[in-house]
């Protein structure tokens, strides 16, 4: 466990150089940590070493690990596939859903979440490279994607996220990750009061993708090592 902190302080130094490299603050970026497959224990030695949001993938693996962290007072992100029969407990026990491509979804998690938390905040996916076997909506589909979801009470929409196709030269990624940032920027909703996070990047291309702007990275492997096998039933 105690290779842990020591792969966290690596990784923010990473993030400060690319940043810095960029001209911004390494502050503009919050680091997610992926979780998945990885127990509490891990993810409270993350949180010790001052890791406070993180990611999951399934509800019923992620479920567990948030009522057992409940006193670290983490912020748990929904980064996965959403069911319809699982819409009730991510609007109860998530803080942010990165993954929306569909209204009924979300009119689920605006329709699910207690009225006495705030507004979940979401992330559209956006299909950035039009690959048939991902998720996500067309770049342009947006516009009208976005003005419907800002019509939902109890969802906040915060901004983008894509999961661009690895490319094994960096100037390939870079393009990708430029084209996501101006999409952030120039489909900004008029009604939108939060419209502040990119999400892009992970372990093996983070750095490309804070230089195009990335404000949210989600990193897994750097943080806690190879995945174990994901535990069924």
């Amino acid at each position: 466990m105690h290779s842990i902190d020591n792969r966290i302080a690596d990784v923010r130094q990473q993030v400060a150089r690319a940043a810095q490299k960029a001209g911004r603050q390494g502050e503009s970026v919050r680091m997610i940590a992926v979780s998945k497959t990885h127990g509490i224990d891990a993810i409270r030695v993350a949180a010790r070493s001052g890791i406070s949001d993180f990611g999951e993938n399934y509800v019923d693996e992620a479920l567990p690990k948030i009522m057992g962290t409940q006193a670290l007072h983490l912020r748990w992100h929904f980064l996965g596939a959403i069911q319809s029969n699982k819409t009730r407990d991510i609007a109860r026990n998530f803080h942010w859903v990165q993954t929306i491509d569909r209204r009924k979804v979300a009119e689920r998690l605006s329709a699910q979440r207690p009225d006495d938390s705030e507004p979940l905040n979401v992330l559209i996916q956006i299909n950035i490279d039009a690959e048939p076997q991902k998720a996500g909506i067309a770049p342009e589909a947006l516009a009208e994607f976005a003005a419907r979801l800002l019509e939902l009470p109890r969802i906040r929409v915060r901004g983008l996220m894509a999961i661009p196709r690895p490319e094994v030269e960096p100037d390939m990624q870079r393009l990708t990750f430029r084209r996501m940032r101006t999409l952030f920027e120039t489909a900004r909703p008029a009604q939108a009061e939060c419209w502040d996070t990119l999400s892009m990047g992970m372990t093996h291309d983070f750095d490309v993708a804070i230089a195009e702007g990335a404000t949210m990275i989600r990193i897994g492997t750097a943080i806690f090592g190879p995945r174990e096998p994901r535990q069924h039933g």
